[in-house]
């Protein structure tokens, strides 16, 4: 199923958000300037079941909200139209609908039994371990829904879950065997790693000029921009004990740890304390832009920049990028102080001098002679693998971790991955910036413990489902057709 996804529609996941409950604190997002002109307050048919716009504005919003976590609150709607978040939508429940209409031909369904049971099952619904009304009543409120839309909604998830449920196969014994050998096979190797460190590299200043001089459009300086900036600090901007409590009581969902969890105030009161005098500093900041755009304000510094220093934000950096020379920004947030800027001069990147290039020249040089003499040494100890010392390992398998020295345990860890995936008995293989010369002596089948067999028993389950899933998936795309009523809807 993942691979049918990754071919299809890959977000289908996106319509399975109400078991879950995603994104709980997350406001409503809106359509923007799309404009439908559906039937009846439907956007699409799929098979026979119409998809209602409501349906594609919830999806949408969760996707929308999720996006917009990720980009630490970036996302507009222009971005949002760039990214086809719409069509990634649509997508999502096209696939969920063909499988919802399989469900009504065939008679799967979910009782109201069942609905009740998962409602109570869902933690945030929870209070005190017992199903809360009140949690639920508040969820839907700030969800702008229904009961009867939440649990509908909820209704087709299960469906889904429960028509994808009947493609679980169990394991034959034929086919636990073929895995298990698979899985089982060990290898026991001559091996001898080569490294950089083996190849010698004479460097004189002639080499390395005629290596830049082929090599030179390569080096060049980085686009920068001459920046005259009006700081307003935030340093000395008074706030109050009261005034912290109050803004984060009114903000506290925009605190929050890695993992999502609400910060207390004690444990959110740094970046409190920074916001609020940002905000408070606001105003100063605008009276400094207009001052300095009269010419009645001197900047407090020019600067000359690279693009994307960090000195400034992203966000600035992503503006700076779509001004002209002479015009001047409005104050924005860079390190917990307001900067005003000007661009006063583009600098458009060049090529570098031999002398401003030499130190870069001279590592890439040395690099790329090392990699010539490693692969010509590589093959030169292939050739004469009998002849050299090499070292021999104990059996090898895909399923136990082991150290070939001088490999670390994520080299030896790819090396294991690719000898099993080698056709040759006798070869070579690149590891990060080595390369390992191998032959295999020894070739067996190990044994299967009784820890590893419900493994496998697992594996042959979900490798079967998939390849059915798969089947089905594509089986649906051909039985079930789409009519879209609105424009923009798919790719």
């Amino acid at each position: 199923m993942i691979s049918w996804m990754q071919r299809h529609n890959k977000y289908l996941v996106w319509t399975i958000w109400v078991a879950t409950v995603a994104f709980i604190g997350a406001g409503f997002v809106g359509w923007g300037s799309y404009n439908f002109g559906s039937k009846a307050g439907n956007v699409a048919k799929v098979g026979e079941i119409e998809i209602p716009q409501s349906k594609l504005n919830m999806v949408y919003s969760d996707m929308y909200n999720e996006y917009n976590q990720k980009m630490q609150g970036q996302l507009d709607e222009a971005k949002a139209k760039e990214l086809g978040l719409v069509q990634q939508a649509f997508a999502a429940i096209e696939t969920q609908t063909k499988v919802l209409n399989f469900a009504k031909e065939n008679g799967i369904i979910v009782s109201d039994e069942e609905i009740a049971k998962v409602l109570q099952s869902i933690k945030l619904f929870q209070k005190n371990g017992q199903f809360s009304k009140e949690n639920y009543d508040h969820y839907l409120k700030n969800r702008r829904m229904t009961a009867k839309t939440f649990e509908e909604a909820l209704r087709e998830e299960l469906t889904i879950s429960k028509t994808l449920n009947l493609l679980t196969t169990n394991a034959m014994p034929f086919e636990e065997k073929v895995v298990s050998s698979a899985i089982n096979i060990a290898d026991k190797i001559a091996y001898k790693v080569l490294t950089l460190n083996d190849i010698k590299v004479d460097i004189n200043d002639s080499d390395i000029q005629t290596y830049w001089e082929l090599q030179k459009d390569n080096f060049m300086t980085p686009k920068q921009y001459k920046l005259s900036i009006v700081w307003t600090d935030t340093t000395d901007t008074a706030v109050t004990d009261d005034e912290l409590q109050k803004h984060f009581a009114e903000n506290s969902f925009n605190y929050t740890d890695q993992e999502g969890k609400q910060l207390s105030f004690e444990e959110a009161k740094e970046n409190v304390t920074n916001d609020l005098k940002l905000q408070k500093s606001k105003k100063a900041a605008q009276k400094a832009y207009i001052a300095f755009k009269k010419g009645e304000l001197s900047s407090n510094e020019t600067l000359t920049l690279p693009v994307n220093d960090m000195k400034l934000s992203a966000e600035i950096w992503d503006e700076i990028a779509q001004k002209s020379v002479g015009e001047i920004m409005k104050p924005k947030v860079a390190n917990d102080r307001y900067a005003t800027i000007k661009i006063e001069e583009v600098i458009e990147p060049r090529v570098k001098s031999y002398e401003e290039a030499k130190e870069e020249t001279t590592a890439m040089y040395k690099v790329a002679m090392q990699q010539k003499g490693l692969s010509e040494l590589a093959e030169n100890t292939l050739q004469n693998f009998d002849d050299i010392n090499a070292t021999t390992s104990n059996f090898l398998t895909l399923n136990k971790n082991v150290n070939l020295a001088p490999l670390n345990s994520e080299e030896s860890l790819q090396f294991i991955q690719k000898l099993f995936t080698s056709p040759e008995e006798k070869g070579m293989i690149s590891v990060v910036d080595k390369v390992v010369i191998y032959n295999i002596l020894e070739q067996k089948v190990m044994p299967t413990d009784e820890n590893q067999s419900a493994s496998i028993k697992q594996r042959v389950g979900q490798l079967k489902k998939g390849i059915f899933e798969n089947n089905f998936l594509q089986t649906l795309d051909k039985k079930y057709p789409v009519e879209v009523y609105v424009q923009g809807l798919t790719n």
